[in-house]
């Protein structure tokens, strides 16, 4: 053992400690002569510095609407047919046609089997049928080709 080691002083340790104590500090190191003595607080690691992330960019103000002209012809009850809707089961994209320039799956007035492919949902590079739960008629076509839906948006009606 060295005789550095052995010269170490408790009393002057504990004075060391009270000096941290008192004076709020995380660490003092003391050196006379060969001797060095660092005492501290904790152990903990160096706090981290966290970053907020970057506040999103609000979207582009939308011009209002035009209102919409007086027509004859009776009005759909859209929110009734929202309620009776198949549902988008994703966030995606969603297809009426197996490919771009093809046959849409259906159309309105089509009448359709049980698990028949009405769309597609692309959603991460893979396409997902939605099929019919129950056979039908397809009464109305709420969703629009290739545009994004929301999880639960309604997408067609078939009674």
């Amino acid at each position: 053992m060295s005789e550095t080691k052995k010269t170490i002083d408790p009393s002057m340790v504990r004075e060391l400690a009270a000096i941290l104590r008192e004076a709020d500090l995380d660490e003092i190191e003391v050196e006379h002569g060969p001797l060095r003595v660092r005492v501290t607080k904790s152990l903990a690691p160096p706090a981290q510095t966290v970053y907020a992330a970057a506040p999103a960019m609000a979207p582009a103000p939308m011009a209002a609407p035009a209102a919409p002209a007086p027509s004859s012809a009776p009005v759909a009850p859209a929110a009734a047919a929202a309620d009776d809707a198949i549902t988008s089961p994703m966030v995606g994209t969603v297809y009426l046609s197996p490919e771009p320039g093809a046959a849409a799956f259906v159309k309105v007035g089509d009448t359709v089997k049980a698990g028949q492919t009405l769309m597609l949902i692309e959603a991460m590079k893979t396409f997902n049928p939605v099929t019919a739960p129950a056979a039908g008629k397809v009464e109305a076509i709420l969703a629009e080709d290739a545009q994004p839906v929301e999880y639960g948006e309604p997408l067609i009606v078939v009674r």
